[in-house]
């Protein structure tokens, strides 16, 4: 089974040499979605925007591999500023439904970005993936 280059357009990943993610069969690995916009720049409005469009991001990836949110397995949240875990369960529960994907949230001390404040990678199922 090869692995299969899963990428949005425009790709702000090619030049850091990053898969955006990779589908193995009928499982896709999402690479961290960070708040950021289509030209690669940070949205402005603090940790809720950004949350907001790391997920809006995710969802763009898991798209353009076959997936969806709802067939998200496992995710890693990482945030600078554990003081946001409210709003990452309320993100939670804005974008997955029960039963919701397993979850790991860690506080790290910088991500890509001096202004990115959350980053999200995941692990879904592709439902009927065509293996070549």
């Amino acid at each position: 089974m090869p692995l299969e280059r899963v990428h949005t357009t425009p790709d702000i990943y090619e030049p850091f040499l990053l898969s955006q993610g990779i589908r193995f069969g009928n499982l896709l690995f999402v690479s961290g979605q960070a708040g950021y916009d289509r030209q690669g720049r940070i949205v402005e409005g603090g940790f809720r925007s950004q949350g907001d469009q790391a997920f809006a991001n995710l969802r763009r990836v898991l798209e353009a591999g076959g997936s969806s949110l709802a067939d998200v397995i496992k995710v890693t949240i990482f945030v600078t500023d554990m003081a946001n875990f409210q709003d990452v369960v309320e993100l939670r529960r804005q974008f997955f439904s029960a039963p919701y994907p397993a979850d790991t949230i860690a506080e790290v001390r910088a991500l890509y970005s001096p202004e990115a404040m959350i980053e999200i990678e995941a692990i879904a199922a592709v439902r009927d993936a065509v293996v070549k």
